[in-house]
């Protein structure tokens, strides 16, 4: 028997897909925070309108003769003066001779301001030992040592870089060891959970944690470390930037002397820029406020 499929009507409603054209999707636009939209004055700009600012005011009270030249010297005499220290060769000399100095004061301080904070800081019986005796001296006035440090080393380098490694050496070991007691606990009761040992959890959390606080210390020794330098240079030097002042001082020459300054006050910047580079080189695991 068989069976025959007939037709479909044309009564039945034609189910045939239709095409509907869909709306677009709606355009994303990226929200960026009020904090990192770009200002209309670059930054360079506006951080160099400050000193060109005190700079103008300088030459403007220098050329209406408010500041004699016997007080101060304008800014055109200190550019010349002090292209021909460098024409010379005596400026780039003592600079050499002086950061020479600097570096020397500042690696041993760093050494010796960062191994008593790391004693102090990781073992309690460190901190029984060391932190009082050095509580205690980094209240002295280290220039009222200059005259012990005369009878001890001499007139030669070593009281010049004895005076600047004392000066590093306190500011660091402070800054280190308030990093390494300001770690939280929990971190480190994470690390043992996880089976660090001790080194382990010195080298992976202690130390990471107190990289900020050393930073900031290296940062605050370098500013004492210039300071020292200039007292450091008064003694007996025949060399560097605090001879170059020294003699300027004789001859009554202000000129010189602002010069010199002018040379403190950049290298001081140049080493802060290094440290600020080495920040954001190694703490960039921290997310940090920046302004708004």
């Amino acid at each position: 028997m068989s069976i025959s499929h007939a037709p479909p009507s044309s009564s039945e409603p034609d189910i045939s897909p239709i095409s509907v054209d869909a709306p677009d999707p709606p355009e994303l636009v990226p929200l960026v925070p009020t904090s990192t939209r770009r200002s209309r004055v670059p930054r360079w700009l506006r951080r160099t309108s400050g000193p060109v600012l005190l700079l103008a005011l300088w030459q403007l009270l220098s050329a209406t003769g408010v500041l004699t030249p016997d007080i101060l010297a304008s800014p055109g005499t200190i550019a010349r003066v002090g292209s021909d220290l460098i024409a010379d060769g005596s400026l780039p000399n003592a600079m050499g001779v002086s950061l020479q100095r600097v570096a020397v004061g500042l690696l041993l301080g760093t050494v010796v301001g960062t191994g008593l904070a790391l004693v102090s800081g990781l073992f309690r019986v460190g901190e029984d030992l060391v932190d009082a005796s050095v509580q205690m001296l980094r209240t002295v006035p280290f220039v009222g040592l200059i005259p012990l440090f005369i009878i001890w080393f001499g007139i030669g380098e070593a009281p010049k870089v004895a005076i600047i490694t004392l000066g590093v050496s306190f500011p660091l070991y402070l800054n280190v060891y308030a990093g390494i007691r300001g770690v939280d606990s929990q971190l480190v009761e994470a690390g043992e959970s996880l089976g660090l040992s001790r080194w382990g959890l010195v080298r992976h959390v202690v130390l990471p944690g107190a990289l900020p606080g050393a930073m900031t210390g290296l940062r605050y020794s370098l500013g004492i470390a210039w300071l020292a330098l200039v007292f450091a240079e008064q003694i007996n030097a025949d060399a560097g930037i605090g001879f170059l002042m020294v003699q300027a001082r004789d001859f009554l020459r202000t000129d010189v002397i602002v010069v010199c300054l002018i040379v403190y006050a950049f290298l001081g910047l140049l080493a802060d820029f290094i440290v600020r580079t080495l920040e954001r080189l190694l703490l960039q695991w921290r997310p940090t406020f920046t302004g708004r």
